[in-house]
């Protein structure tokens, strides 16, 4: 039992590293010649409204009412935003950056090609 609650919350840990598409927006260069394009401008009003989007899906709290399945399925749900979260910041980087993407959010694929 102890060693699948240690699984369950280093599962957590791993999910929750993603950044919000809204905080990575504001860490990229409003200098930059991309950031005033549509697509950038369209991302970036995604990016705002991304967080409100993401709380409609299952929380770890309502899968612990569910049992040990429950749980599973919310643990899986919270890796699944967090990959989604990723691909959307690496998204809008190429959208909105002129600057080469950022080993964080380079995909296996990309690094595989290096």
């Amino acid at each position: 039992m102890k060693a699948k609650l240690l699984a369950a919350v280093t599962m957590l840990a791993v999910a929750g590293c993603a950044s919000q598409p809204a905080d990575y927006a504001t860490t990229l260069s409003a200098k930059d010649p991309k950031w005033r394009s549509a697509d950038c401008t369209k991302a970036r009003a995604e990016a705002a409204n991304y967080a409100a989007q993401e709380k409609e899906t299952l929380s770890v709290s309502a899968g612990l009412l569910l049992g040990p399945y429950g749980l599973g399925i919310a643990m899986a749900g919270k890796e699944h935003r967090a990959k989604m979260r990723k691909k959307f910041a690496r998204d809008m980087h190429l959208k909105c950056s002129s600057k080469s993407l950022p080993a964080s959010l380079a995909s296996s694929a990309d690094t595989a090609k290096r």
